[in-house]
């Protein structure tokens, strides 16, 4: 009973330390090495139960429990030789030759011991349990466990080997799949001799404290670093399309909103009135005269400060209502609220305004405004083009009054 007490600390250290892998469903992609590494440590599982088995049933004398025991014993052996050479070679990815040549040694390796374990039952050539539940090896028992440590050994050669130009944490990772491969060898070699002591559970116990600590601990952590990084890069483009469409909706000259903002307002506007849901709305629209002849004359940056100033005496007359830039010297008001119901007094001052804007030194600018009416108005175009034609009819007027006082 004391053997089995080994495999029993080995099962609840393994289950323990490495619950997420075995007992968490893991979803999305994942590497294949990953993959190979959690049927080892099924593999590994099934083997401590085989090993405290083993322990019970020959400490109870049960002959015919303790031969199929056995059986499964060398079978779960043979298939973590072969899934560690799997995962140790996927690990590295190295892609080599010699690495596919383990591969195939392993399933060689196994299929061998399926053939042996089948053959035992019949005539036995790995092992006999007598009447009295002793325990006797045969000559194949020898042949099949120094296959194992060869390729053990070969394992961790090729990690060593594998080293080479590497990163020293790349490095490190390689020396753990090395050591690995290596203590277990050790212990299997020892085993070959004292079969009476659970020295691979052992060794197993040592070489997966090994893997977690400095394999599995190390990846989860790259991988929650990468994680991070990837969602530091996603806020950081989500930042950058969020600031980029707060610039397209601005104009770069004046601050005002841009015709892009324009057009959305206008979509928003055109749904509303769609359904009969407008609220009550004027628009002003607004032209700055002579932009051309001051671009051509004294250079475009004098133009664009005749463009700020005309935008800023918009926005100091509507004041509660959002001012658009439309095009490259007409503007758009929308006026609602309170710039909606003083719109005829706002309409009235600003027009004077203009009229001694040439003697003031300031700029001409031409408003037209139109009122939405649900009777009329199927969108806001419809208010556009009243309100457009109002602003040329005004933009002549003013323009005639400026050359009258040449």
């Amino acid at each position: 009973m004391y053997y089995s007490t080994i495999g029993v600390l080995a099962i609840l250290i393994l289950s323990i330390e490495n619950y997420d892998i075995l007992f968490r469903r893991v979803e999305g992609d994942v590497r294949p090495d990953f993959k190979i590494f959690r049927r080892l440590l099924f593999t590994i599982l099934i083997y401590y139960v085989t090993d405290v088995f083993w322990g019970i049933f020959e400490d109870r004398k049960l002959v015919t429990a303790l031969f199929v025991d056995t059986t499964l014993y060398f079978v779960a052996m043979a298939v973590g030789v072969l899934f560690w050479t799997k995962y140790a070679v996927a690990y590295l990815d190295e892609k080599n030759a010699f690495g596919k040549f383990l591969v195939i040694a392993g399933r060689v390796l196994f299929a061998t011991v399926v053939i042996s374990v089948a053959v035992n039952i019949f005539t036995p050539i790995l092992f006999r349990i007598d009447d009295q539940a002793l325990y006797s090896a045969y000559a194949i028992r020898y042949v099949v466990l120094i296959s194992q440590i060869v390729l053990l050994l070969l394992v961790s050669a090729y990690s060593f080997l594998s080293m080479r130009k590497k990163t020293r944490i790349k490095a490190k990772k390689y020396r753990t799949i090395a050591l690995f491969g290596f203590i277990t060898a050790v212990f299997l070699t020892v085993q070959i001799w004292f079969p009476y002591l659970p020295l691979y559970s052992v060794a197993y116990m040592l070489g997966t404290c090994l893997l977690r600590t400095f394999i599995v601990n190390d990846e989860k952590d790259e991988y929650k670093n990468k994680l991070a990084q990837a969602a530091k890069r996603e806020q950081l483009q989500r930042e950058e399309l969020i600031s980029a469409r707060i610039l397209a909706y601005k104009d770069a000259l004046t601050g005002v909103k841009s015709k892009l903002a324009y057009a959305e307002s206008e979509e928003k506007r055109d749904e509303e009135i769609r359904l009969g849901r407008a609220p009550d709305f004027a628009l002003a629209v607004f032209d700055v005269n002579e932009l051309k002849e001051t671009n051509d004359e004294l250079g475009h940056e004098k133009g664009d400060q005749l463009l700020i100033s005309a935008c800023r005496m918009i926005c100091e007359h509507f004041q509660h209502s959002p001012v658009f830039r439309i095009g490259g010297d007409e503007f758009a008001v929308m006026l609602e609220r309170s710039d909606y119901e003083n719109r005829r007094e706002l309409r009235e001052s600003f027009d004077r305004m203009m009229e001694n804007s040439k003697e003031n030194d300031r700029p001409i600018i031409a408003m037209g405004m139109a009122d939405y009416e649900a009777s009329r108005d199927s969108s806001l175009h419809d208010v556009f083009v009243r309100a457009d034609s109002q602003m040329y009819e005004r933009k002549r007027v003013l323009k005639a009054q400026s050359e009258s006082r040449r």
